[in-house]
């Protein structure tokens, strides 16, 4: 795949930044997906999202920023990836980012190396359970940027952590990819 030199900063009103949704097969051959549970600081503090952030001057692209994030919050080597493809960059509807994300099939390490007081743990559910109409719900949430809460399609996994947001917008359209065998893993 070939990335270009993107402009950084923010693009209108939207900070650009970039995720790496990481994909993986366990010992079982279970088709799983990286899953951060941020830590409490910053607007997206105690959310589950993917390895990601805000692009920085010194990254020479979103694909860089994704690679860079994943290194810094879970302990990612670069050789431990393989970018599958770009996803179609999504719009948060809260916290006013571009996000870039970029599917890769990765070889999880022994142990995470956790971003201490950015990242509190990081959780693998299966594509299988996050395609699972039973534990997919409405639910009232409250965001530090509305004005009011607001009811918001959600999967509800272990723990009763919620995965929500542009989190679960950009894995919606691949996971039933994934279960079909579109890309290798």
């Amino acid at each position: 795949m070939m990335i270009g030199r993107q402009g950084s900063g923010a693009i209108g009103q939207r900070t650009v930044s970039a995720v790496l949704a990481p994909v993986f097969r366990d010992g079982q051959g279970e088709l799983r997906v990286l899953l951060v549970k941020r830590g409490t600081r910053g607007i997206h503090g105690g959310q589950l999202g993917l390895p990601g952030g805000k692009r920085e001057p010194e990254d020479d692209s979103t694909l860089a920023t994704a690679l860079r994030e994943a290194h810094e919050e879970v302990g990612l080597s670069r050789n431990a990836i393989e970018i599958l493809t770009a996803l179609e960059p999504l719009d948060t509807m809260t916290s006013g980012y571009r996000v870039h994300a970029y599917l890769a099939s990765i070889r999880p390490p022994r142990r995470w190396r956790l971003a201490a007081g950015e990242i509190r743990g990081v959780i693998t559910p299966t594509v299988s359970t996050l395609v699972d109409p039973s534990i997919r719900q409405e639910r009232e949430l409250s965001f530090a940027t509305w004005t009011a809460s607001r009811r918001v399609r959600c999967v509800v996994l272990d723990e009763g952590q919620l995965l929500w947001g542009v989190t679960l917008r950009l894995l919606d359209p691949v996971l039933p990819r994934l279960l079909e065998g579109e890309w290798p893993i």
